[in-house]
């Protein structure tokens, strides 16, 4: 310990601080990605779309549902992720699948961003990885259904900034003075890299 002691008041005098340790399941700002869901998805995902604050009760249980089927149905679920984990949490996530009766068009079920990690290209990243897993499965195009409230002016523009068209809206569709708008983008022809 005497050595030890040394050390640290050797390195505290000269004006050296000890490198910090990366937290267990990564280096801070290194994303790690991956594709398949594990049971403690159910929660991670759950606790991230609460702590956006943009979701209902109803759809934070759908969500954790979603994940859920994926991991008990697998691939036959119609449910697909990208999961963008920052030292072991879940900073965010794509849930997408393609359309039953469509052989090249998908929907874009979920995409969320932990607030912490927003304003940080994320949630193009999740959208750039998740078109490239949808192209490379011969898909041609993605829609994505969200609120028309006011609450949802960000999500719209997210929508429009990466490229997505409003295709139709529906009034009142979820509640009165609540309608529905999707958007489509059509995806770039040939399979991703």
């Amino acid at each position: 310990f005497q050595g030890l002691a040394e050390g640290i008041e050797a390195a505290r005098q000269s004006g050296l601080k000890p490198k910090p340790q990366p937290a267990r399941g990564g280096r801070p700002g290194v994303i790690s990605w991956r594709d398949a869901a594990r049971i403690d998805d159910v929660e991670k995902v759950r606790r991230l779309v609460a702590a956006t604050g943009m979701f209902s009760a109803e759809e934070m249980v759908i969500a954790a549902e979603l994940v859920s089927e994926r991991i008990e149905k697998g691939r036959q679920s119609g449910y697909e992720f990208i999961l963008a984990e920052e030292q072991g949490r879940l900073i965010g996530y794509s849930c997408f699948g393609l359309i039953p009766g469509s052989e090249t068009s998908y929907d874009l079920y979920w995409i969320a961003v932990h607030p912490d990690a927003q304003s940080r290209g994320l949630g193009r990243q999740i959208l750039e990885r998740t078109e490239q897993t949808i192209r490379r499965r011969g898909g041609t195009q993605v829609f994505a259904d969200t609120s028309g409230s006011e609450k949802y002016i960000p999500t719209r523009a997210f929508c429009e900034r990466t490229g997505f068209n409003k295709a139709a809206e529906f009034a009142d569709f979820y509640r009165l003075g609540d309608g529905k708008v999707i958007f489509m983008k059509r995806l770039a022809d040939g399979p991703a890299n």
